[in-house]
């Protein structure tokens, strides 16, 4: 399967935000945005040019696809779906890209990063609905409740990985169990707006209407 393999820094700083691609570095002083805020390349620092019109569409669009580290085709087949739905497009886009089963996992704090989430799921760590899935673009539904398999729970890297997550924010349409903080529960389905990464997906919708 293709994915980028590149300097992931360098994509934050390419769109002038914060995609927290790299788990706690994003939070830390080390962060690329905090330390280096312009775009990468020999003239990054020097060149600003003004983006407007489809300047802006595009950068929306790649912020959004590279925040949840999707390529061009799948991420169009997501746009795709959601002009077929009878909901507004872009929100109804984004919330698909939120309800894939690697984004929940890192939005739960079992994993550092979108990334890590996506590789954990895809080495069989994770079930759903007490059955083990290894396909990270599930798309989970409300009810459904995710945990890890009780093998991981065992491992050391994992142990560390609830340490740090334990004062990670959960969004309001997860809940993590109290008695239990290696799974969660899907209360209800997400808006479809984040906080954090600030996506306008009317400029995504506007991008692929021309």
């Amino acid at each position: 399967m293709a994915r980028y393999r590149g300097p992931v820094c360098r994509l934050c700083r390419r769109e002038g935000a914060k995609l927290f691609l790299k788990g706690d570095r994003c939070l830390s002083p080390k962060c690329a945005i905090d330390k280096r805020n312009f775009a990468p390349g020999a003239h990054g620092k020097t060149r600003r040019s003004r983006v407007q019109g489809y300047g802006l569409q595009l950068r929306e669009k790649q912020k959004a696809k590279r925040a949840y580290g999707l390529l061009e085709r799948q991420f169009r087949l997501y746009f795709d779906r959601a002009e077929r739905e009878r909901a507004v497009t872009g929100t109804f886009l984004l919330q698909l890209l939120e309800r894939r089963l690697d984004n929940a996992v890192y939005r739960l704090g079992l994993a550092p990063s979108r990334a890590a989430a996506r590789l954990f799921v895809r080495h069989g760590h994770v079930e759903v609905n007490g059955k083990r899935v290894d396909i990270p673009s599930k798309i989970i539904d409300q009810g459904d409740v995710i945990r890890v398999c009780d093998k991981t729970r065992k491992k050391d890297f994992f142990k560390l990985v609830l340490e740090r997550a334990e004062g990670r924010t959960v969004p309001e349409w997860l809940q993590r169990e109290e008695d239990d903080m290696a799974s969660g529960r899907v209360v209800t389905l997400p808006s479809g707006e984040d906080p954090q990464l600030k996506i306008r997906d009317q400029l995504i919708v506007e991008l692929y209407s021309r």
